[in-house]
């Protein structure tokens, strides 16, 4: 029997929803008079998202960090969280205020208030987010248009190359690691950039479950052609790759855990984004131009070939 992957999961959801056109976005929204609700939800489970060493202050910053991320890519600020909490038998009064702590730290860091929530009991530890917002309205992935630059915050590859650190054991002995571990455990999500630059963009998409996913998803929603012909990603991580007998462009395409953000950009706009990165000091990398056409590829050495989705998914088939 077929294993389903999590997106013909989510397609037969919609389908018993009644929501045969379902398109994927960042976030839900729905108006409450003339007032536009905008909502997030992640989940956090200890087994398969928090890796070996990560704190639970910082899972509990990560899973909050997932939401702001997408709110991020659709320029929106959140206002009100609730946080719903799934903890083990017997756990410690101090792990409660480890995790307590990471939830209130991270809350004042993004400037929302949490409202409150849900404790329950299980065999192990997750963490459910709601995040909550307004807007008139959000940057959608579909919306690029040939001619329109490709851009990213960035760097990428960090974030997968800090995971593989963690996975080996591996000791924090130069600062490649440093920056590499920080990277995975408590990334940055581009708010303040977006909040600001919002009305420059023409799409937008958080980049968490890998790049080569969010560029794929863009490319099918705006119904163009990316091609990228850079790496937004620096030479430490090709050296890491190279060490370790890792693929480079695998890092940074399909390693995901990033946070980062993907948007595009009308040429009258491009000179303000720049301008408006290099004053904030926000790191953002030119990788493409939108085309004519379908689909997404990478432009090397004068060939061109497919940039397939190889970003990461729940319950994803296995060869």
């Amino acid at each position: 029997m077929k294993k389903l992957d999590e997106t013909e999961i989510i397609q037969r959801f919609q389908k018993k929803f009644g929501n045969r056109n379902f398109t994927s976005e960042d976030v839900e929204f729905f108006s409450l008079g003339n007032t536009k609700i905008i909502v997030k939800v992640d989940t956090i489970v200890a087994s398969t998202d928090v890796p070996p060493k990560m704190s639970l202050k910082d899972a509990a910053r990560k899973s909050i960090v997932a939401c702001v991320s997408d709110f991020a890519a659709k320029g929106v600020k959140p206002k009100f969280g609730i946080i719903s909490v799934i903890l083990p038998s017997g756990i410690s009064g101090k792990k409660i205020s480890e995790i307590a702590s990471g939830f209130a730290k991270t809350s004042n860091e993004f400037g929302f208030q949490i409202l409150g929530g849900d404790t329950n009991e299980g065999k192990e530890i997750a963490f459910h987010v709601c995040l909550f917002g307004t807007a008139e309205k959000i940057v959608a992935r579909k919306g690029a248009k040939v001619g329109d630059f490709i851009f990213v915050t960035g760097p990428f590859g960090y974030a997968a190359s800090g995971l593989e650190i963690l996975l080996k054991n591996g000791k924090v002995r130069d600062n490649f690691s440093k920056k590499a571990l920080k990277s995975m455990i408590k990334p940055q999500p581009r708010i303040n950039f977006c909040l600001k630059n919002k009305k420059y963009f023409s799409s937008s998409m958080d980049s968490s479950d890998g790049l080569s996913t969010t560029l794929n998803e863009m490319a099918k929603q705006s119904k163009c052609k990316f091609v990228i012909n850079k790496i937004p990603a620096s030479p430490d991580v090709m050296a890491f790759a190279k060490t370790h007998k890792k693929n480079f462009e695998d890092l940074v395409f399909h390693g995901g855990e990033e946070y980062e953000i993907v948007f595009t950009v009308p040429k009258k706009n491009k000179s303000k984004i720049i301008k408006n990165a290099n004053f904030s000091k926000t790191p953002i990398f030119e990788i493409g131009v939108v085309k004519k056409g379908s689909g997404v590829y990478f432009e090397k050495n004068k060939k061109i070939t497919p940039l397939e989705d190889h970003g990461w998914r729940h319950f994803k088939n296995k060869v």
